[in-house]
């Protein structure tokens, strides 16, 4: 009996051992092959539109890959295309509209410091010279003090920011880079990948194989489901700030809904990059009504959102609402904005692993085959 709990022990820590040693591996090596696991997940991703062209269309695997590829780009470079040319037009109108706008924040703020600050001041001031001196000292010595930290602060974000300058403009030659290398391994890997399939499969053993293949085809269908419910969340959004907007009767709806709708990709932050600064701009700017309006869309919209994600992720993706909720809650907490997203995929990864009976046959080898309880 003891030399049986003496070898569980030994297995455990050896299958956690190894677990530990496999994550800190795949950490190392994702660092220098990163460009090439960005081109195993194209490939993957285009890999069904790629057999279809290749059997529907009788097309060799090279020129499927190619078109699929050209697709790729042209649907992205349409994409950035008509943002700029969005950015311009949207530039054209602030052109003609900020310099009212702005004379319009400039007479707000004088209003604001002849009435609330200028007596403020006032008051403060008589208040200061009815103090004791050491009291006055007291109180000078801390805003000095504030004031340096507050100078301190703002020396060391400025200096960081300059010396961040050559770190960020060094980041485009990189960043063609890992596009031109990632483009290349996508190309290859889904060129030759049944034959890429064939040789990992006859590297793994039999057992392997048959869970590998389990976990390999839920992870598909949770990826794709993934991917499907974020496009129809961000219709969704897309779809009530376009309806919000052409009843308010604002310049540009159609643009508006498009570009927010794709910012709704952006973890937690999503549509509050563009309406909180819409709002404020137009509360400044004396349209309280219009500000008002989008206040009122824009809760609608964090509503929905909140309501339709947990359960449209487990409808897509095969997992349970409150099990979807808390990986998103925790996924949050521990890595911030990126957690929402990481979350929900660890859940995926580990139900499928689950599924696949791999914790079982893990438990198993750690209890060892035909061992007494």
């Amino acid at each position: 009996m003891n030399s049986a709990y003496i070898y569980r022990t030994v297995r455990f820590f050896f299958v956690v051992g190894f677990v530990i040693l496999s994550f800190y591996a795949l950490f190392y090596l994702s660092k220098v092959t990163y460009p090439f696991l960005f081109g195993l997940a194209i490939a993957f991703l285009i890999n069904p539109f790629v057999n279809y062209l290749e059997a529907r269309w009788k097309m060799p695997r090279v020129l499927a890959v190619l078109i699929a590829l050209i697709l790729i780009f042209a649907i992205f470079a349409g994409l950035i295309t008509l943002l700029v040319a969005e950015i311009v037009s949207g530039a054209d109108y602030l052109a003609r509209v900020v310099p009212t706008h702005l004379e319009t924040l400039i007479g707000f703020i004088e209003q604001f410091f002849a009435g609330q600050i200028i007596p403020l001041y006032n008051q403060l001031n008589s208040l200061f010279n009815n103090l004791g001196t050491g009291q006055q000292e007291t109180i000078l010595s801390n805003i000095e003090n504030a004031g340096k930290q507050i100078g301190s602060t703002l020396g060391d974000f400025i200096q960081g920011f300059f010396e961040k300058i050559p770190n960020i403009l060094s980041w485009f030659p990189n960043a063609a880079s890992v596009i031109i290398f990632s483009l290349l391994a996508t190309f290859f890997i889904s060129k030759d990948w049944q034959r890429l399939s064939n040789l990992f499969s006859r590297m793994i053993p039999s057992r392997a194989k048959t869970s590998g293949r389990t976990v390999f085809t839920d992870l598909q269908k949770a990826l794709f489901g993934f991917i499907k419910a974020q496009a129809t969340l961000v219709s969704i959004t897309t779809v009530i700030i376009l309806a919000g907007l052409l009843v308010m009767r604002v310049d540009y709806a159609i643009t508006i809904a498009l570009v927010t709708g794709l910012v709704d990709i952006i973890p937690y932050l999503g549509t509050g990059l563009i309406f909180v600064p819409w709002i404020i701009y137009e509360a400044i700017g004396g349209e309280m009504s219009k500000a008002i309006g989008l206040g009122i869309l824009y809760v609608i919209v964090l509503v929905q959102r909140q309501i339709m994600e947990p359960k449209i992720l487990s409808s897509s993706i095969g997992l349970d609402p409150l099990a979807t909720l808390i990986a998103l809650f925790v996924g949050f907490k521990l890595i911030g904005f990126l957690g929402l997203i990481v979350g929900p995929v660890t859940l995926v990864i580990i139900t499928t692993l689950h599924k696949a009976g791999v914790f079982r046959d893990i438990w198993m080898f750690i209890k060892g085959n035909g061992e007494e309880e």
